[in-house]
């Protein structure tokens, strides 16, 4: 493909010669002769002067050197440049072919759209629905009364439980569970615990992408809903009654307790975790690993630290502590002299 077809494709001017011939994309540090890459981080500005590729896909601005050897394709956003390039070269991947596998399972009262595929060992219980273009791979199974919304992609293993409502054009990778029961138990005076029964449903609605490995409780009454755009890493853990907001992403191994209702456009971090019955406000960031044990009120705020507390108020904690070190050496020594001059003003008093 002509670098001029390319940027026709993603509306670009050509700085350098436009009749090369691109053959593949790749990463800006890797690429070689006849590949097409991309700076987004102005970070990795260096590796256009020494890159290898015949290609970059840089922004409009950018002031490259005199011994700059690629032609840029200067674009005015170019990460979502780079996805059209990158999905013209490496089209997704077909993850099931057209039909229905002779090994699945699936029950006379269950309802499917048209141009459904299903996989191996599927299993669709009583009165479950299917929409348009559903693709169900190996080995999903859905429980009773389940909906499956248009267009919506689930990667083998998942498990869907009964009466739970996925929306369209959701996607769901592999080992995913949506709807086990939340972790709900009653101490007895016997040092036992009663199983508190929950009856609610998941709800995650359209244009959510759940990752591998995620477990997404069922509400004890009621629902526990992840709103539509919500993207998900995986190894998350969404206990019962949680509300996720609209757009909300958040990274691998975040646990969010029960009955927790985080807001819209919020980002959490790998391995943050959510105490149960809390609130947070729209457009909340909460940094890698930090522990939120109270609500956060005011939209927009960035917290971090375990506990967490807000960024300037963390900062200063952590800058502290980097000093608890020496403070220690300086108290001891405090404590000796101390401890000298109680020793003096002892011998003087008795001198006295």
């Amino acid at each position: 493909m002509k670098l001029r077809d390319i940027a026709v494709m993603v509306n670009a001017e050509i700085d350098g010669n436009d009749d090369i011939d691109i053959r593949r994309v790749a990463k800006i540090e890797e690429a070689g002769e006849g590949d097409i890459t991309f700076l987004a981080n102005p970070k990795y500005q260096k590796f256009v002067e020494t890159t290898k590729a015949s290609a970059v896909i840089v922004a409009h601005d950018l002031q490259a050197g005199a011994g700059t050897k690629p032609a840029l394709v200067r674009v005015k956003d170019p990460y979502v440049s780079f996805l059209k390039v990158l999905q013209h070269f490496r089209p997704p991947h077909d993850v099931l072919p057209p039909g229905i596998h002779p090994a699945a399972v699936i029950a006379n009262s269950a309802t499917l759209g048209a141009d459904v595929r299903i996989g191996a060992h599927v299993v669709l219980g009583e009165r479950v629905h299917v929409g348009d273009g559903v693709i169900l791979s190996h080995n999903v199974v859905i429980g009773d009364d389940a909906r499956i919304g248009d267009n919506t992609i689930l990667y083998p293993n998942v498990t869907v439980y009964y009466g739970c409502v996925i929306g369209a054009r959701v996607i769901i990778h592999s080992g995913t569970t949506i709807g086990s029961d939340g972790f709900g138990f009653a101490p007895k005076p016997d040092g036992t615990y009663e199983k508190i029964p929950q009856r609610g449903i998941v709800v995650i609605e359209d244009d959510v992408e759940i990752g591998a490995n995620c477990a997404v409780d069922r509400a004890t009454l009621g629902e526990t809903r992840i709103k539509s755009g919500v993207k998900l890493d995986n190894l998350i853990q969404v206990a019962h009654n949680v509300v996720i907001g609209e757009n909300t992403v958040s990274a691998a191994q975040a646990g969010i307790s029960g009955s927790t209702k985080v807001g819209k456009n919020c980002m959490l971090g790998g391995q943050v975790g959510l105490t149960g019955h809390l609130t947070i406000a729209d457009g909340t960031k909460i940094g890698a690993q930090s522990g939120v044990h109270r609500s956060v009120e005011k939209p927009n705020t960035t917290i971090f630290g375990y506990p967490a507390y807000p960024q300037r108020e963390a900062f200063r904690i952590q800058g502290a502590a980097t000093q608890l070190p020496d403070l220690i050496v300086t108290v001891r020594e405090l404590q000796k002299r101390v401890a000298h001059l109680e020793e003096i003003i002892k011998q003087l008093q008795q001198e006295s």
